[in-house]
């Protein structure tokens, strides 16, 4: 838009601060355009410094204009309490564009006018904390109850901890916030409150969240591993919740997502529904969807140019996403393999519709059909029972291994080898087999090993030699994808050509040599030898490979031999290794990639353990801490404990954001339309817009319903045990408040039916005044095997906590191919929310089993 910068390299990508000292247009570095620059003049620009990557100059960005405005400028504040909107001035100055002039104002001003700021400016500020306008002390106690007073108190008690320990200011937050719709917002939130003190970033300040022991450290290597990325890229992946809304019809039972999804003006929005947001967000190249379209890959792959004829076809609807006919038969889920997950019972938010439309077995639904005319996904009937087989690699008789056709016994966690990581601590410890599996189980290595095995020799009789396949793979974070698209254009209605890997997903041909599937496993393959890496910084991996082939032994194929990974220890052995965080070396080559992109020496967080090594051996003698890693953002040199974004404090290393800093502004075409550019708060979703209770008879106790994590089962810790079913009353419960069950005849320890439109749970009570009212409980992780009774509704066997919940897609988390809004595995993408749900609860008159 500024006429010395339209033929910028990534110009769109290249966003704009104004010098105070100057008034000029300037263009920091660090921006994501400078990380995928390929013009040598823009090289080794991706670093946070003030300097314009135009002009070479130095630059002294305004945080606010308040001192140095031409005018100020109305703009309105959207309300989404019930409230009218505001309209707030905030200072502004003219530039000169292309376009001709344009009023500007920073981020920074418009955050002030959002929050209701009072600087002396015209229009609807609140005068003082008392007034009860978003987003005042007053105005929050109606919401939450917290006293204002006390709200005030904590505010500057951690904002002047944060001014006095420069940023040592914490929130520690659950896993609960996530299980909310508009989770983002809350998240938001308290994010807003680190940046504005200078929290992150700094050891003992920043976000701790608490979602369970998920982090990877060393992703370099167990991606490789994991997704078979030392022999071919991309892998299938995919995000569950779309995959599963759609392929468990779960979108068929609801109409527009604007009937609880709260916006200004629905009509910016193309889609109405959530199938047609997901069929957009698979077909723009911003989520993966599997199968990919309506006809076989491997027939795909065998014309001459399969991406430009796949590209054509879609184009002149001849060919369609899978994601548009999910009820057609060839674009069913056949195989379901589960392993070392509660799928059906924990994971499968709307359980009873997984029943229904997965397994094909008894469910306890009453939901009705409500999806009416979609712009681009055919209803075309209801089908159920989609799945042919259903395998689970388990060592208990949980929910999932009752619906399962077949139960691999698999061993524990004392008899067999295995690695954990996790964003706990900054340590990789093992889990060593103490005995040999019993009977005939089998650690997770060995069986898959074995299936590989099986496989590879039935490959022979259907595949004579190597095929071609073609994959959809989405436009990823961490790569050029993430610039692909400046807007939201859709080549489906003309707006836009498709263009692979630009407008739509990137079409990929691989060679699947499904023969070797049991050698590929039990060796680390070829690409691994090149080049290894994560979040955009690889390195050359050769040293390392070839000392593996000495530290594990070596098997041979084809004439090539190969570091040997035929038993767990081996592979435990490749993903120290081959790791910066395990490997001193690895680390070393790593940061100094990163400083080739980025123009910063890095050599302090590499000094003194360029010589690092472990083994399984090593950690199992004594739990060795990780090396700082070249594509983490914390540093654990010297004693220090984790802290994300320490490196880029510290080092300037930028954020993986469109500027390269933290961001109060997403400038993405959904949010703006959403009026969720900036932090806003938006009300939990009305219980009368949900379509969860219209269908119940009268009476009863209507309350919101929450899954919270499980007070005596979870993860190693079950509850089918006699010990755990004495504490828990012999199976699930539900927590109720003693104020909300007076009057309804229901006491402590009775049973009572509670249901939904989505399914029905028999329990027994607990009546507690810890309790909120309003609000009842059952805890997550629960099953239909024990104590179940049948339910007086539907005459069926009664569910588990999640027959009461179903999945709801929040659309701008579906959003991609656009700066940090793109997709990378179990990093992005909507999350199956549960706690906007609410259940009718009722005395039950006889229980049978």
């Amino acid at each position: 838009d500024i006429e010395n910068t339209k033929n910028e390299e990534h110009a769109d990508w290249k966003p704009s601060v104004l010098d105070e000292k100057t008034r000029s247009v300037s263009f920091p570095l660090g921006s994501m355009g400078y990380r995928w620059a390929e013009k040598d003049t823009d090289k080794q620009k991706w670093r946070i410094e003030n300097r314009c990557g135009v002009s070479g100059k130095e630059i002294s960005p305004a945080l606010s204009l308040i001192d140095i405005a031409d005018e100020t400028v109305a703009v309105n504040i959207p309300s989404f309490d019930g409230r009218n909107d505001a309209v707030r001035h905030v200072p502004a100055v003219e530039v000169e564009t292309v376009n001709g002039k344009k009023f500007v104002t920073t981020i920074f001003d418009l955050l002030n006018a959002q929050l209701g700021v009072n600087r002396g400016l015209k229009g609807d500020y609140p005068e003082s904390y008392k007034d009860e306008n978003a987003y005042t002390p007053a105005w929050q106690e109606k919401i939450t109850g917290i006293k204002s007073e006390t709200a005030i108190h904590v505010a500057r008690e951690f904002a002047d901890n944060a001014s006095k320990t420069k940023g040592k200011s914490m929130i520690i937050i659950g896993a609960g916030v996530n299980h909310w719709y508009h989770s983002d917002l809350m998240y938001r939130s308290a994010i807003m409150a680190l940046m504005l003190t200078g929290s992150v970033g700094v050891n003992g300040g920043g976000l701790a969240h608490y979602v369970g022991q998920e982090k990877v450290a060393m992703l370099s290597s167990w991606a490789t591993l994991a997704m078979a990325g030392d022999w071919l890229k991309p892998p299938r992946v995919q995000n569950t919740p779309s995959f599963w809304y759609m392929h468990s019809n779960q979108w068929k039972y609801e109409g527009s997502v604007f009937d609880y999804f709260q916006v200004k003006d629905k009509s910016k929005f193309r889609e109405q529904h959530n199938a047609d947001f997901t069929a957009k967000a698979v077909r723009l190249g911003w989520l993966p969807f599997y199968p990919n379209f309506s006809e076989n890959p491997l027939k795909l792959a065998e014309k001459e140019d399969s991406a430009a004829y796949i590209t054509e076809q879609l184009k002149n609807n001849k060919l369609r996403f899978a994601v548009e006919e999910t009820d057609r038969e060839e674009n069913h889920p056949r195989v379901w393999f589960i392993w070392r997950a509660n799928a059906i019972a924990s994971s499968a938010k709307g359980h009873e519709y997984f029943m229904r439309h997965v397994l094909g077995t008894d469910d306890n639904l009453s939901a009705d059909e409500k999806a009416g005319d979609l712009q681009t996904v055919e209803n075309i009937k209801n089908s159920q029972g989609k799945l042919d087989l259903t395998v689970d690699l388990n060592f208990r008789m949980d929910t999932s291994a009752l619906y399962s056709d077949i139960i691999l016994p698999a061993a524990t966690w004392y008899e067999k080898d295995d690695l954990n990581t996790t964003d706990m601590h900054s340590f990789a410890h093992p889990l060593r087999k103490a005995v040999a599996p019993l009977w005939e189980s089998k650690s997770d290595w060995d069986t898959f090993k074995a299936i590989a095995k099986k496989f590879s020799n039935l490959a022979k009789a259907h595949f004579e030699k190597p095929v071609k396949d073609i994959v959809a793979a989405p436009l990823m974070h961490d790569t050029p994808g993430e610039i692909a698209q400046s807007d939201t254009a859709d080549w489906k209605y003309g707006e836009t050509e498709p263009v692979p890997g630009k407008t739509m997903p990137k079409l990929v041909t691989v060679e699947r040599d499904y023969q070797r599937i049991y050698d590929k496993f039990v060796s680390l393959g070829p690409a691994a030898s090149k080049s290894i890496g994560a979040h955009g910084v690889a390195w050359d991996s050769s040293e390392e490979y070839n000392e593996l082939k000495k530290i594990n032994g070596t098997v041979s194929f084809e004439g090539n031999e190969y570091p040997k990974l035929e038993e767990a220890s081996e592979a435990v052995n490749t993903i120290l290794h081959m790791a910066p965080e395990g490997n001193g070396k690895a680390a070393e080559k790593g940061f100094k990639k990163l400083s080739e992109i980025c123009g910063i020496d890095f050599s302090p967080l590499v000094k003194g353990n360029e010589k690092v090594r472990m083994n399984i051996d090593d950690i199992t003698i004594q739990p060795r801490r990780i090396n700082t890693s070249p594509y983490w953002s914390g540093i654990v040199d010297e004693g220090r404990p984790y802290s994300s974004y320490t490196i880029n404090t510290e080092f300037g290393v930028p954020w993986r954001t469109m500027t390269g800093r933290q961001h109060f502004y997403l400038d993405h075409d959904f949010y703006i339309a959403a009026g969720e550019a900036l932090p806003v708060y938006k009300p939990n979703l009305a219980e009368n817009a949900l379509n969860e209770t219209d269908n119940a008879p009268e009476g009863g106790l209507k309350l919101n319903y929450h899954t919270p994590h499980g007070k005596w089962q979870i993860h190693s810790t079950y509850f089918d045990n006699l010990r755990m079913l004495s504490l828990s009353r012999g199976g699930q419960v539900i927590w109720l408040n003693e104020k909300d069950t007076a009057g309804q005849g229901i006491e402590d320890n009775d049973w009572v039916e509670v249901y939904n439109n989505n399914g029905v749970v028999v329990c027994k009570t607990v009546v507690s005044s810890r309790m909120p009212e309003g609000v009842c409980y059952i805890y997550h992780a629960t099953e239909r095997t024990i104590n179940a009774p049948l339910s007086e509704k539907t005459g069926n066997r009664s569910g588990n906590h999640n027959s009461l919940t179903r999945v709801r897609l929040k659309p701008l988390a579906m959003a991609g191919g656009y700066g940090q809004f793109s997709y990378y595995f179990n990093y992005w993408g909507p999350i199956g929310v549960n706690r906007d749900s609410y259940v009718i609860v009722k005395k039950a008159e006889k229980v049978r089993f």
